[in-house]
């Protein structure tokens, strides 16, 4: 596995969480992306983007994850749609609701 932002994470390290907190720091990165978009930076909203899709797509790969693989990669379509189009018609207080939930759950330590 080669991340370009992530380099010091490993599958092993990833792997080890819960599900609940890898989508919760997959939520970080939208949140940090919807940050800097309101303050019209578009660079490093892009890049909290990218982070965030990078993240998925090492989620994706989490054996213990296979049963959600589908809602992974529903998630991650509708949230590039957000990010470039926004044909869904997402916003940013359906996202940041969305990771709420599983914040919620890792602080719990389910």
């Amino acid at each position: 596995m080669n991340l370009f932002y992530h380099k010091d994470l490993t599958e092993k390290k990833w792997f080890s969480k819960s599900l609940a907190e890898q989508m919760a720091n997959i939520g970080s990165e939208v949140e940090r992306t919807i940050i800097w978009k309101n303050k019209n930076d578009l660079e490093y909203s892009q890049l909290a983007f990218e982070r965030a899709l990078e993240l998925i797509d090492i989620t994706r790969l989490d054996p213990k994850n296979k049963k959600q693989l589908r809602e992974l990669c529903r998630m991650r379509e509708v949230l590039a749609d957000w990010f470039f189009e926004n044909q869904y018609q997402s916003t940013d207080k359906s996202w940041q609701n969305y990771f709420y939930a599983f914040n919620y759950l890792a602080r719990k330590g389910t």
